[in-house]
């Protein structure tokens, strides 16, 4: 059995724009303002891309989703009844939270729980109930095969599968979900091939923030923090949290049995996660940079959108035309 994990690249943000000074914030550098990371040049327009509503907004086109899906299975002959997506909020993600030292000295970077946690989260999904499951328990192998080929579309096939095992999405091959997601939120952006170009000058420019000579002096001084700290083999600072990672991918990798990892495993990695975090933590503190960052973020980003003014600008006037 193989489970990869894996650190996320960053991410693409949202809120509103945001003027970058353009002064050093590492110590000494003369920088004052603390940058945010929702108000970054490109987060207007994220925003108009995306949509800024509230969660009530999107409850109620996810309800308006389950009815349509419900209708679309009756119509295939499979019975469906709508599910309570409001269920799934007490999910919700805070990540301000996980960069504090408190939070940080208890979790880590969250990977390895404790038998207390894990049994916390457990009963959160617990709580979470499908009204579907007594009728999908009620099919035969062929029938279910039909049944969720009807709800979310046929699984691709190898030709259709990139490298690393994704697969470009198109709602009209995704099933009732796929047709009831586009009729309740309309054409969205990221859909039409004649933006798939700055979709993908998007997705570049961060990969150029990582090789940007700014990054690369900042995530030096890291890592010599981290070497100072007992941690010499780090070269960059999403090094730390994937190593922790990469622990569980190896017993995944190697796990022929299908068991699980021990307590004792588990605990062992608990506290070489929680020691690297807190050792990662303070070496972001001492090097500022979480703000060293944005700053190289913001300048790209404003270089960014100079560069492609006019696609993001039919991509705003098209997103605000096809909104529902």
């Amino acid at each position: 059995m193989t489970r990869t994990l894996s650190v996320a690249p960053i991410a693409l943000l949202v809120g509103a724009a945001l003027t970058l000074s353009g002064c050093s914030l590492l110590p000494g550098g003369g920088g004052t303002d603390k940058l945010d990371p929702e108000k970054s040049p490109l987060s207007e327009y994220m925003s108009a891309f995306y949509g800024e509503q509230d969660e009530e907004f999107y409850a109620q086109q996810a309800q308006e989703v389950e009815e349509m899906v419900a209708a679309c299975m009756n119509d295939q002959g499979f019975e469906y009844i709508p599910v309570d997506q409001t269920q799934y909020s007490s999910f919700d993600y805070d990540y301000a939270e996980t960069q504090t030292e408190k939070w940080i000295a208890a979790n880590g970077y969250g990977v390895n729980l404790t038998k207390e946690q894990q049994e916390e989260q457990n009963a959160q999904y617990e709580d979470i109930t499908d009204p579907n499951d007594e009728y999908r328990s009620s099919l035969s192998e062929s029938e279910s095969t039909a049944y969720w080929e009807a709800l979310y579309g046929p699984q691709p096939s190898e030709d259709e599968l990139n490298e690393d095992g994704s697969y470009e999405y198109s709602w009209e091959d995704g099933g009732c979900y796929g047709v009831s997601q586009h009729e309740v939120s309309g054409d969205q952006a990221y859909d039409q091939d004649e933006f798939k170009p700055i979709f993908e000058s998007m997705s570049k420019l961060y990969e150029d923030q990582s090789k940007d000579p700014r990054m690369k002096k900042l995530d030096a001084a890291w890592a010599s923090c981290m070497a100072d700290a007992g941690y010499g083999d780090f070269k960059k600072q999403q090094d730390a949290a994937q190593s922790i990672y990469d622990q569980q991918n190896e017993f995944w990798d190697n796990n022929t049995d299908g068991s699980s990892p021990t307590d004792e495993q588990t605990a062992e990695w608990r506290e070489v996660e929680l020691d690297t975090a807190m050792a990662d933590f303070r070496c972001k503190e001492k090097t500022n940079y979480t703000q060293e960052a944005l700053s190289v973020q913001f300048e790209l980003e404003k270089q960014f959108i100079k560069d492609h003014q006019a696609e993001l600008d039919e991509l705003v006037a098209f997103s605000e035309k096809n909104k529902k």
